[in-house]
């Protein structure tokens, strides 16, 4: 791994984005707009968003940078760029790892804005300890989200292909992750199946930050599963990775 080629990297791919407007904007918008959308559906049902709130302000940015990564990442493979930069001293992991450390920032950014609205103008009642916990909960499921884009990107030939890989890595995690029935509830075999999906340890960790008012050493374990499990992906993605453009 070289340090300077993976900031290298992640320079190239932000001077990118900035230039992409439409991705910028959804990438930053979406998950707020789509927050601010729920609360106005439960806004004549008391207490209802303060309770699903903070469990799609993991979601929504984890499902979002899953796309937008996948999507980016496998338009630069079919346009040659990634072919080309690995013909340079460049190996495949510090690729993967300049362009999460990229998605991640933007990932970082993205979660700030989403918990900002969340706990003000969406009136998600956190005290400033459960602020912070809510805000480095959704950043590390976000950084997850791009990691796991990068990791899906790998196995796709087209765009549509990438978007046909969400309901496969994204949909079962939502079932399971806690949010419509809590885990503890599910039949045993799916109680072990959510026991192994890092969004449900997300879920968790959003529960925790609301109801502990702060960081606790439980919210650290499951954002460590998290992180972990966007490590993870990042090294397997490198490891799959084809140096040929599909």
């Amino acid at each position: 791994m070289n340090p300077q080629i993976t900031l290298a990297t992640a320079r190239r791919v932000l001077l990118q984005l900035g230039r992409d407007h439409r991705t910028v904007a959804m990438l930053l918008v979406l998950p707020s707009a789509l927050l601010g959308l729920m609360c106005w559906v439960y806004s004549d049902i008391p207490g209802r968003f303060d309770r699903v709130g903070p469990q799609l302000l993991g979601i929504l940015p984890f499902v979002v940078m899953f796309v937008v990564t996948s999507v980016a990442t496998l338009r630069e493979r079919r346009a040659g760029t990634l072919e080309r930069l690995l013909t340079t001293p460049m190996n495949k992991l510090d690729l993967l790892l300049g362009y999460g450390l990229a998605f991640g920032l933007v990932a970082i950014v993205q979660s700030g804005i989403a918990a900002l609205l969340t706990m003000t103008l969406y009136g998600v009642d956190a005290e400033t300890k459960g602020g912070w916990a809510l805000f480095l909960s959704a950043a590390v499921v976000g950084v997850f989200g791009a990691a796991a884009g990068l990791f899906a990107s790998a196995f796709a030939r087209t765009e549509f292909q990438a978007v046909q890989l969400l309901p496969a890595v994204v949909i079962p995690q939502l079932f399971l992750c806690g949010m419509f029935v809590p885990r503890s509830q599910l039949d045993s075999v799916l109680n072990a199946v959510s026991d192994v999906l890092p969004l449900s340890y997300a879920v968790d960790a959003m529960n925790q930050s609301m109801q502990r008012g702060g960081l606790t050493g439980q919210i650290g374990r499951d954002l460590a599963v998290v992180g972990g499990s966007a490590l993870l992906a990042l090294a397997a993605g490198a490891a799959t990775l084809r140096r040929q453009s599909a």
